[in-house]
């Protein structure tokens, strides 16, 4: 019988795994890695300029097991007399386990970038899942996907030459054949977890849609290393669905995370609260405003279209105590409308999809809408399935009605986002 030759190693490989291991003998790898890390089932996404450390510390008390720091761009933070660098890198001593996250599209660059925390970090993470159009004129992110060689030789180069371990955030592919193969080409690379943010490249702002926990699980099923999920976590106790529909290691949270930090605790807590926790850390943790800005306006998402002046405060907002002076208003304005309509947590009501209906002043995971339900790229959302055969029900118990039927391209749908 014949025995098939085994593919030849690419190119740049230069080393053997056993060669990695003797040049790096106390680096981890896969398991051992994230087992090292307190294996974390709650982790807070890579988000540019949100994932900053003053949120890294407040997402921690709420029950995040890892953070990610926001992505940095190598070219620009491989000079540490940069401004950039100075700007964005930001660490100390209780900021751990975390994994730093670059965009690059140049090996050497990433390597040289990815050195300068080799003694701070757990790990370093590549993108290859930002979408936005800005990675596609600097080419990185989710438009390295079609360019695997490249993709390989930026993770091999960080295996074959970093101190600390390397680890990649993909998206994925319409065929859930190749997704496979993409996410076993990126650990052979040498990653040593892997994130998969179950959407696809043009899955983003109002084409956001579902994430596909199907793909999600073949990734997990063929691969041998650690992998986490991203997409589709509304509330704490969709992690533990996650976990049981796709069988990843760990969680994921981006946006949900923004809307609500509180959400790996499984705790509905007014705004205010976690507004004025974030803003103490900032009194210790020097936080540029624009941070502070775009947290407190995430916090406060469906707060400030009913209390607007304030929001007009916060947008003109020129230091932390004005930012202080605002939340103070917002609290007191918040605690009255509570008082007319106190909330009940464990009597929470859903809405026909099974969305939970919080009052303003809760923090809770952002929705957004569409309106062509026909053509919408977002499929089934959580209970719609559900909600739809309860609404067939309704109209077949109705009396037919003879006004002209809603057109079913002009209901609004709601898309969630996480």
């Amino acid at each position: 019988m014949t025995v098939p030759d085994t593919p030849a190693a690419p190119a740049h490989f230069t080393m053997t795994e056993e060669e990695i291991i003797a040049k790096f003998p106390d680096r981890l790898r896969g398991y051992d890695l994230f087992r090292k890390m307190g294996s974390p089932k709650h982790v807070v996404a890579p988000m540019v300029d949100q994932s900053e450390l003053a949120w890294r510390i407040l997402s921690r008390r709420y029950g995040a097991h890892l953070c990610y720091t926001p992505m940095f761009h190598a070219k620009s933070f491989s000079d540490p007399r940069s401004k950039y660098f100075s700007e964005h890198w930001q660490t100390d001593s209780e900021d751990r386990p975390v994994i730093v996250q670059f965009c690059a599209n140049d090996p050497d660059i990433l390597l040289k970038a990815a050195a300068l925390v080799a003694g701070q970090a757990d790990a370093v993470d590549l993108n290859l899942g930002c979408p936005q159009n800005i990675a596609r004129r600097g080419r990185y992110g989710s438009y390295l996907m079609e360019d695997w060689d490249l993709i390989s030789r930026l993770i091999r180069k960080l295996h074959e030459n970093l101190e600390i371990p390397v680890t990649a955030k993909i998206r994925v592919f319409p065929d859930v054949a190749k997704t496979v193969e993409y996410a076993k080409m990126v650990e052979a690379a040498g990653a040593q977890i892997i994130t998969v943010h179950g959407r696809l490249r043009e899955q983003r702002g109002h084409k956001t849609g579902l994430a596909d926990w199907a793909k999600i699980k073949a990734v997990r099923e063929a691969v041998k290393v650690p992998v986490f999920a991203n997409g589709n976590i509304l509330y704490y106790e969709d992690v533990q669905r996650c976990i049981d529909e796709t069988g990843v290691d760990g969680v994921m949270s981006a946006e949900s995370n923004l809307y609500n930090p509180a959400l790996f605790s499984g705790e509905a807590l007014p705004s205010w609260q976690l507004a004025e926790e974030y803003l103490e850390i900032c009194k210790q943790t020097p936080t540029k405003l624009t941070y502070i800005r775009g947290h407190l306006f995430k916090l406060f998402r469906y707060s400030l279209p009913v209390h607007t002046d304030l929001r007009q405060q916060m947008a003109k907002a020129e230091n932390l105590d004005d930012f202080c002076q605002v939340v103070a208003a917002l609290k007191s304005r918040l605690l009255e409308d509570d008082a007319k309509d106190p909330f009940d947590a464990e009597n929470t009501p859903v809405d026909e999809f099974g969305y939970r209906k919080y009052p303003h002043w809760i923090c809770q995971p952002a929705l957004r809408f569409e309106h062509d339900k026909a053509n919408s790229t977002s499929g089934r959302l959580l209970n719609e399935a559900q909600a739809d055969q309860q609404a067939k029900r309704n109209s077949d118990e109705a009396v037919p009605s003879t006004e002209t039927p809603e057109d079913g391209d002009s209901k609004r749908q709601k898309v969630a986002t996480a």
